[in-house]
């Protein structure tokens, strides 16, 4: 077998002309050759796309769907020694990311294993200089050593991930793999699937999407809604793979269904569907129990978030680093929410706070759910508190489920937002059951337009949600208001003009425009948020609002107008300044640093409005 692939290899050389490729199906052939020896009867190589430059490796081996490592070919005439290009940064990359790799110059082969973090085995069984420059062919050397290499390859098994931390990082690395080739895909002027989901989320969510955003968006959700596809999975593990995605998500994550309706029917590219399917090998092989035992487990902390965070720090560090900065510590969270929690039952007679009936809740900017995932954990805590206990599993279906609501813009923590919440309500006792939906929406708070037209299937899952929160934004009475606002001084959210929330945000200029030359700081994304919640509250009649911000517009000159109007339509207000402005050097009681609650230079508040 060797000697007839040397002999065809020697023949490519000598015919002139010959290029790397042109070796390409002498390697194929010795492949599908070791399969029969080794009676692999559904082992396959594909050679991959070029893509992007040194995006791929030249080709992926696999066993029928399950994933068995990737082979980087270099020409033996360019590259006569493996040294000189193991250290390269395409080389560097495919070693941090495969788990399993031939690098090869067709006659010398070398066995990365990334789990030892070496070289295994270094096979050389022709000199290069022979046949590329001497143009001889010698006998095949080494033989028995080669055979060798290329068992322990195709008899790999992906290294099962057993803990929450091990899969998200593995996770991060392949979606990190696609954001170029799906930003090759959106460049290449041709109208592809992917093509059509960016612009329905250009026209019905976020007007300024930017096509290399758009691809940061696609790559996380491909791979959280494997994820997601493979908590749901009970089948026997080998067999899960990404065309059962789509059955496999819930009825109530329909965006999500809908995106995956392209990925399982394998609709993309050769480019991006090469990893897709190594995501779908990894979560195969993963012991999914105890992954959900790790995200169930530490009470008192997050660990859904704390999945994401482990998952952005390898997926993109800088991205995790802005996150951090504005992600609410659990102790803010749980402040907020008990302090509304006393207010509904002192203030409104709610005797079971969260609990009780007719609570109406809405966090305006929910990132992964963390103020409605505490206030169904303070909820919780009333009815196992109370003389009279109701059963639970009504109040969740009847109540939280009908009446608790979020609003997010972020692809990625709506899907963690949404799983975050199932777990949490698993962990309470309630199992999420066809039909059941936790009302959180993508969508832009701030945005009011109503949406026309018709567009596709993908399109009309996007329209029906942006419908939905719409309806919520202009109608529905809500009594809480809650969240983590960003802060965004260059905001480019317009406020719809004749709507009563444009009203209440124009009122908190209405003095200071003619007084003050510059009022750009009150177009602040936190002042619109602020507003947001003042308009819901004022169209309810009564209510409360508890969010943190930025705590410029307590003592903000220009903010005069929006401390007037809510004292006007408050009957309490209370203050937590959390300070923490580093360009203020603001000092602690001790007189030292006053350090942030948050990562950030700006200061903070919690607020709580009440309207009787």
């Amino acid at each position: 077998m060797l000697n007839k692939y040397l002999k065809k290899i020697y023949g490519q050389c000598i015919a002139g002309n010959a290029r790397e490729e042109s070796y390409y199906p002498v390697l194929l052939n010795l492949f599908e050759e070791f399969f029969k020896v080794k009676q692999i009867r559904n082992g396959n190589i594909t050679q991959l796309p070029k893509g992007v430059e040194g995006g791929n490796p030249d080709f992926v081996v696999r066993r029928g769907k399950e994933l068995l490592g990737y082979i980087e070919a270099k020409d033996f005439g360019k590259v006569d020694n493996l040294e000189l290009v193991t250290e390269s940064e395409q080389i560097e990359r495919y070693k941090d990311n495969f788990e399993n790799f031939i690098l090869t110059n067709f006659v010398e082969f070398w066995l990365w294993r990334k789990s030892e973090k070496k070289w295994v085995k270094k096979v050389k069984i022709q000199q290069p200089n022979i046949i590329s420059k001497i143009k001889t062919l010698t006998p095949v050397a080494n033989e028995k050593d080669l055979l060798e290499l290329l068992s322990e390859f195709v008899e790999f098994s992906i290294p099962e991930r057993k803990s929450a931390k091990s899969l998200a990082i593995d996770l991060a690395s392949r979606a990190k793999r696609m954001k170029a080739p799906l930003l090759e895909e959106l460049n290449n002027n041709v109208e592809t699937d992917v093509d059509k989901i960016y612009k329905a989320f250009q026209e019905y969510l976020m007007p300024d999407l930017s096509k290399e955003n758009f691809a940061d968006i696609y790559a996380q959700t491909i791979a959280y809604g494997l994820f997601i596809a493979r908590l749901q999975y009970k089948g026997e593990r080998k067999e899960f793979n990404r065309t059962l995605a789509r059955d496999l998500i819930p009825k109530n994550l329909k965006i999500l269904k809908q995106m995956f309706s392209f990925v399982s029917a394998r609709n993309l590219t050769n480019n991006i569907d090469h990893i897709i399917d190594d995501i779908a090998t990894v979560l195969a092989y993963c012991d999914i129990e105890k992954i959900k035992n790790d995200l169930h487990k530490e009470k008192g902390k997050d660990p859904i978030v704390h999945f994401y965070e482990t998952f952005l720090i390898e997926y993109d560090p800088e991205k995790r680093k802005r996150m951090g900065e504005y992600y609410t510590p659990v102790q803010v969270t749980e402040y907020i929410i008990n302090s509304i929690n006393d207010l509904l039952k002192d203030e409104f007679d709610k005797k079971l706070g969260f609990a009780s009936e007719g609570v109406t809740l809405l966090d305006f900017a929910s990132g992964t759910c963390t103020f409605p995932a505490q206030a169904i954990i303070k909820a919780k805590e009333e009815i196992d508190q109370s003389s009279q206990p109701g059963n639970w599993h009504e109040i969740v279906k009847k109540h939280i489920l009908e009446n608790f609501y979020a609003f997010e813009i972020s692809m990625a923590s709506w899907i963690i937002g949404h799983l975050k919440i199932a777990l949490l309500l698993e962990d309470s006792g309630y199992k999420m059951e066809n039909g059941d939906k936790f009302n959180l929406y993508l969508t832009n708070t701030l945005d009011f337009s109503k949406i026309e037209g018709q567009g596709g299937i993908f399109e009309n899952v996007l329209k029906e949600e942006a419908e939905v929160a719409g309806k919520i934004k202009r109608n529905k009475k809500i009594l809480v208001i809650t969240g983590n606002p960003p802060y965004l001084a260059n905001s480019s959210n317009i406020i719809q003009k004749g709507t009563e929330f444009y009203n209440v945000y124009e009122s908190y200029k209405e003095i200071v425009r003619k007084e003050e030359k510059n009022i750009k700081p009150l177009s602040d994304d936190y002042i619109k948020f602020i507003a947001f919640a003042h308009y819901k509250i004022k169209q309810a009649g009564k209510g409360i609002v508890g969010i943190i911000t930025n705590n410029s517009y307590l003592d903000g000159l220009i903010h005069r107008d929006l401390r007037r109007k809510l004292s006007e339509d408050f009957d309490e207000i209370y203050i937590l300044n959390l300070h923490g402005n580093s360009k203020r050097k603001e000092k602690n009681p001790a007189g030292g640093k006053d350090e942030n609650v948050f990562n950030i230079q700006q200061g903070v508040g919690i607020i709580l409005l009440v309207k009787k």
